[in-house]
C-alpha cells in the first residue's frame, strides 16, 4: 500500500512476514475475480482464516474449503457488525468488548459464532485496543482452527434482533462538536486516535 509522504508502494507486515518464509502471496483487487477465486482452488484448502478483510466473500469461495471459512472479528458478535467495531466500542464509553470467531456466510458478519473472548476496555484506551485485540484474535484463532478440526466446535446462531452496524469511518466524523458533553468530546478524540483524529477549526477572524 502506499505509505508516507511520496507515496511509495510498500508491502504490509502481513506480506513481508510471508516473504521472509517464502509463502507465496497473492493480491487481487476483488476477491470475487475469476482468475483468483480459480487459483485458490488449485491450493485445494482445509480452511480460509479472514481477519480485518473489507470484501464480501462470495459463495463460490465460502464453499470452497472443507472446514469452511473463519472470520476473526474485533467484536462481541452480534454487536458491532461491520468496518469499524474497535472504534466504536471506545466512541460509546464500551467498558467490554472482544473477540469472536464465526463461520462464514454470504451476509456481513451474519455467520455462526464458534468462540469468543472478553476483552476489558481502559478508561484511556486508544488505538492501542487495536493491539490487544489483535493479540486476543490470533490466539483465540488457533484455538478455533483446532475445535473445527477435532470435531469439537459449536456453531451458535447470531440473534438479529440484536445486531448492531458499523460503517466505515470517515475524516469528517473527528470534526468536534463542541456543544456535545465533554465525555463524548473525550470519547471522540480517543477512538479517532490514531486516524483520522479528533480536530477543530478555528476562526481567526473573530
Amino acid at each position: 500500500k502506499p505509505k508516507g509522504r511520496g507515496k511509495t508502494l510498500l508491502p504490509t507486515p502481513v506480506k513481508e512476514e510471508a516473504m521472509k518464509h517464502d509463502i507465496p502471496v497473492y493480491q487481487p483487487l476483488k476477491v470475487r475475480e475469476p482468475e483468483f477465486v480459480e487459483t485458490l482452488k488449485k491450493l485445494e484448502p482445509d480452511m480460509i482464516i479472514v481477519a480485518a478483510f473489507g470484501q464480501i466473500i462470495p459463495k463460490a469461495i465460502l464453499d470452497m474449503p472443507r472446514f469452511g471459512c473463519v472470520n476473526v472479528h474485533a467484536s462481541l458478535l452480534p454487536k458491532y457488525r461491520g468496518a469499524a467495531p474497535i472504534q466504536w466500542a471506545v466512541l460509546n464509553g464500551d467498558q467490554v468488548t472482544g473477540v469472536t470467531t464465526m463461520r462464514m456466510d454470504e451476509g456481513l458478519d451474519t455467520g455462526d459464532m464458534i468462540m469468543k473472548q472478553e476483552v476489558i476496555v481502559d478508561e484511556d484506551e486508544t488505538g492501542s485496543l487495536f493491539d490487544k485485540l489483535s493479540g486476543v484474535g490470533a490466539k483465540l484463532c488457533v484455538k478455533t482452527m483446532e475445535a473445527i478440526e477435532n470435531g469439537t466446535a459449536v456453531y451458535t446462531p447470531q440473534d438479529d434482533a440484536l445486531a448492531t452496524h458499523t460503517g466505515k469511518i470517515q475524516k469528517e466524523m473527528g470534526s468536534i462538536d463542541w456543544s456535545k458533553d465533554a465525555e463524548v468530546i473525550e470519547r471522540l478524540v480517543r477512538g479517532l486516535n490514531p486516524w483520522p483524529s479528533a480536530y477543530t477549526r478555528i476562526d481567526d477572524k473573530n
